[in-house]
């Protein structure tokens, strides 16, 4: 099913509301020293209507705080909803850049068509972030591994009890400082292999990013917190043979010959982490294949030596290196090996182009501030 704008686009005009009691200088600067993630929220936020009679409409930058819905809204309910992730990074210079919005907008909308939610435009998306930026650009930091975390995110707000799409929408765009995502920094860490849950079947919303995915992962995640694994991996829902995803990370193996090798199939989310690193890679002149991999392949892999280091990769964790993967009936990997050499120097690429400091051959950097205009002479 697709639900299309009912009116052509035109250009938002967003009306900005400041925040009467944004937080004190002095404890943002606190809270930029050692943010965590996901902790603390920056002063304001973005709020863009749709309506099946209205369109897109009423843009606006407003106070960051609650949310008014009403207990029949569809989302309570129906769980129509969808939402996306990315990061604003502060450069030497004092800049303020985001790495490749367009595919995050593109990536929405993917998700909404597959939730019957209407497609926000490319355009409106990318405007949404650089207006929130406006006004809370003082929020993102300037300390090594540490960026403005943005969250957009659209959910069904009409109230009404019956199974159809939602003829009312809302889509917000809130933002917060963000550290390290695992606390223990960027070192390997040890997975959980789930052998009773599922995290998404064929023809359902696997390759959505939608909140049900996420909340079908937390009791895997929770048995895997009891093994002392940092993440869970899936497993394909008809043959319970091939890999699919972490919880919320995308998995790529390395060969010894160099190939990299990541699964592939229609229920895994589309990584943009994920795509980027694999095309530093390529340019590197490493191969790639992108393919159905099966878990036995994994666990040979490493014990032939064939398969020399494995890693996640997401917008919040980057690249995340891992050591060891751990299963009821066998365990792959060693829990104290050492990073992969080419998984921290594609991280490293990476992060240099994210933060400016290597150069951006891929246009993939797009500035969310304003320039500083020249003055006249």
């Amino acid at each position: 099913m697709t639900i299309n704008l009912p009116m052509a686009r035109r250009e938002l005009a967003f009306t900005v509301t400041p925040n009467e009691q944004p937080v004190p200088a002095a404890e943002r600067d606190a809270i930029l020293a050692a943010p965590g993630f996901g902790q603390h929220f920056t002063d304001h936020m973005v709020d863009i209507c749709w309506s099946e009679h209205g369109g897109w409409h009423r843009p606006r930058v407003q106070p960051y705080g609650p949310i008014s819905l009403d207990p029949a809204a569809a989302v309570l309910h129906y769980a129509q909803e969808i939402f996306e992730g990315l990061k604003a990074y502060r450069h030497a210079d004092g800049s303020i850049w985001s790495f490749r919005p367009d595919a995050n907008g593109r990536r929405l909308q993917r998700s909404a068509k597959r939730l019957a939610l209407p497609e926000l435009p490319v355009e409106y998306f990318v405007e949404s972030i650089r207006q929130l930026i406006a006004v809370d650009g003082s929020w993102v930091p300037s300390a090594p591994e540490t960026s403005l975390y943005l969250r957009p995110f659209m959910f069904a707000k009409e109230a009404f009890l019956g199974v159809r799409p939602a003829k009312k929408v809302n889509y917000y765009v809130i933002a917060s400082p963000a550290g390290a995502y695992f606390t223990g920094g960027v070192t390997p860490v040890s997975i959980w292999l789930s052998t009773d849950y599922s995290r998404a079947g064929k023809g359902g919303t696997g390759a959505a990013k939608t909140g049900g995915n996420y909340a079908s992962s937390l009791l895997p995640q929770a048995e895997a917190y009891e093994q002392g694994c940092a993440q869970v991996l899936f497993l394909d829902a008809q043959e319970a043979t091939y890999i699919e995803e972490l919880g919320g990370m995308n998995v790529v193996l390395v060969k010894k010959d160099g190939t990299l090798v990541t699964p592939e199939s229609d229920s895994i989310l589309e990584g943009i982490t994920r795509d980027s690193i694999l095309q530093l890679a390529e340019d590197r002149g490493h191969r790639v294949e992108r393919r159905r991999v099966t878990i036995d392949e994994w666990r040979e892999g490493v014990e032939s030596g064939d398969i020399v280091e494995v890693f996640a990769c997401g917008t919040a964790a980057v690249v995340t290196p891992i050591a060891q993967l751990k299963a009821r009936d066998f365990t792959v990997g060693d829990a104290d090996a050492a990073a992969g050499e080419l998984t921290m120097s594609l991280r490293q690429e990476l992060t240099d182009i994210q933060y400016g400091r290597l150069p951006d051959r891929h246009g993939w950097m797009t500035r969310l501030d304003a320039e500083p205009s020249s003055s006249a002479e």
